[in-house]
């Protein structure tokens, strides 16, 4: 049965994009079969593979506002066994157009019903906002990773999306729980890094991954050329990262 993952902070730049992209492309190196679905109005999920939001004949939009199939608007991407379901700007509308629909929380998850044992992952990547897409997402989801940026204000605003959880897992999806916490952008040369991982695992034990993600120059270059990090430079800290954390979820999954 697929396993669906929404990767979500409404705090913005914490490399939510990044690792949806990165793990996704591991996931699939890993011989699992992925779709990444870009929540995001933003499609930088979508660029980041190589894919031109603009050229797409349809997107997520569609499927969540006209119900159209996900198979007919899933497209491949440059890494074999990831699909991706793209974004586009007009995302931004659907926030409106699903208020007056019926079980409007849930349009998600019933779309996604229709391809429940197509993939073995399915990865959501979230917009920075706690709206109606992103409770979408969290309503079709079995678990959701936060990554966690190594900064001073990290563990700020986390309350508010374990709330949100939460909420959604009292009245919505009663099955939704954190798969865990991921430290992105981290610099063990940096004693606040350090604070901010022993922090993390003190509040939260076992649910913070053990693979943290470094800051990694290849990592932010690779979204420019439409490629995961696997691909650019597979050598690269950034890609080694990702592979580690596809296999830890993976493994606790055997578990």
């Amino acid at each position: 049965m697929t396993k669906i993952i929404a990767i979500a902070n409404q705090k913005g730049g914490v490399g939510k994009t990044t690792t949806a992209i990165n793990l996704a492309a591991s996931l699939a190196t890993l011989k699992k079969k992925v779709l990444l679905i870009d929540a995001d109005p933003q499609a930088n999920a979508t660029s980041g593979l190589g894919i031109d939001p603009k050229k797409l004949q349809s997107s997520v939009y569609e499927c969540l506002v006209d119900n159209y199939p996900v198979k007919s608007a899933v497209v491949n991407s440059c890494v074999k066994s990831l699909d991706v379901l793209g974004s586009r700007i007009d995302l931004v509308g659907a926030e409106l157009e699903l208020i007056d629909m019926p079980n409007r929380e849930k349009v998600l998850r019933n779309i996604l019903s229709t391809i429940n044992n197509d993939y073995d992952y399915i990865l959501i990547d979230c917009s920075p906002s706690l709206g109606l897409i992103t409770v979408n997402a969290l309503t079709a989801a079995n678990s959701v990773i936060i990554p966690v940026q190594a900064e001073y204000f990290a563990l700020e605003g986390i309350s508010k999306l374990l709330n949100t959880v939460r909420i959604i897992k009292a009245k919505l999806n009663t099955g939704l729980h954190i798969e865990g916490f991921l430290l992105t952008m981290y610099d063990a040369r940096l004693r606040l890094a350090n604070q901010i991982y022993e922090e993390l695992k003190s509040h939260f034990g076992d649910i913070v991954f053990t693979t943290v993600i470094p800051r990694n120059t290849r990592l932010s270059e690779a979204p420019s050329h439409g490629l995961p990090a696997i691909l650019y430079d597979p050598q690269s800290r950034g890609a080694i990262s990702h592979l580690q954390l596809a296999q830890e979820l993976i493994e606790k999954e055997g578990q």
